[in-house]
This record gives structure tokens, C-alpha cells and sequence, in this order.
């Protein structure tokens, strides 16, 4: 029992990964694009500028979304369309509610980008039930589900599964 609890103390919390790897996309993205926008959304609470690229008759979202929320949330303005952005953060191994739990903020944000982002390699029981369960990392209008393997010490993104959606939009 005191090992398992001296470990937890050392042990760092998932929320104090946000802010380091929101800066990292914000990296990422000004790269690739020069209007976007990210915050930290896992308290629940979402600012004006977020809410205001919701479009009226999606604004319900936010009723579920007072249950539980993304932690990382946000958009890409392009010169049409706006694009979301949701990201989930996890410390431990993936698992399959891990995916799904993305899948459902990315439904519910009707987001172009859902990115699930783990401290771990990314199982390759995962990768290879995702190719014989074609819509596991399925989304609709022919989204994808990206799984990103993160490493701390570097603080960088490391593995992209099954690809980098950001490498093939502009």
C-alpha cells in the first residue's frame, strides 16, 4: 500500500499535460495554418470565442457537454469552413473506451480533427483491430480518429496512427 501510494504522489496528474501539449499543437497548427484557436475545455467550461464558431443549430452540444467535455478543444478558421479540433489526454495504455470517448466528443463537436493522445506507445492491439474493425477509428463525413503516441522527456509527438491529418491539409 505505501508504494503504491508514494508512487501516485510522484506519478504526475493527466491535467498537468494540458498545457504542454496544447502548446505543442499550437506549434503544430501555426505551421500549417494561420487562423486557429485552442483552450483547455476538461474543467468544462468553454469561452465565447469557442462557442462562438458553434453554429445555432448545433449549440445543443453543449447540454451534454456540461457531463463531460473534451480537455482540449478548439478550431482551424479556414477561408470557408470551420474546422474543430477535440483532443483527449490519457497517461495510461489505451484502451477501447479511450477511443470511443473521443469518438464521442468528436461527434458531438462534428470535428474534422479528433486526436487521442496517450504517454504510452500506442497498443498494437489497437492498430491491428482497426484494421479488421474498419470504423473504429471511423468518423463521420470520412473523418478519422488519430491516435498520437506523446513522449514526455521531449515533449514531442512521437507516433501518429493511422496518419498525421495535419500533414495533408492546408
Amino acid at each position: 500500500m505505501y508504494n503504491q501510494e508514494s508512487q501516485q504522489r510522484g506519478r504526475k496528474k493527466e491535467r498537468e499535460y494540458y498545457k504542454a501539449i496544447k502548446d505543442k499543437l499550437s506549434d503544430l497548427l501555426r505551421d500549417k495554418f494561420s487562423d486557429f484557436h485552442l483552450e483547455i475545455t476538461a474543467d468544462k467550461r468553454f469561452s465565447n470565442k469557442l462557442k462562438g464558431e458553434i453554429s445555432q443549430y448545433r449549440e445543443i452540444i453543449f447540454s451534454f457537454l456540461k457531463e463531460a467535455a473534451p480537455d482540449i478543444a478548439g478550431f482551424i478558421k479556414k477561408q470557408y469552413a470551420t474546422d474543430f479540433i477535440v483532443v483527449e489526454v490519457k497517461l495510461d495504455r489505451i484502451k477501447l473506451d479511450d477511443i470511443y470517448q473521443t469518438r464521442k466528443y468528436a461527434e458531438l463537436f462534428d470535428a474534422r480533427y479528433a486526436l487521442l493522445i496517450a504517454k504510452g506507445e500506442i497498443p498494437d492491439e489497437i492498430k491491428r483491430l482497426s484494421r479488421v474493425v474498419y470504423s473504429l477509428l471511423a468518423l463521420p463525413a470520412y473523418k478519422t480518429l488519430t491516435i498520437i503516441h506523446y513522449e514526455e522527456k521531449t515533449e514531442q509527438f512521437i507516433e501518429w496512427f493511422p496518419r498525421n491529418p495535419f500533414e495533408e491539409d492546408r
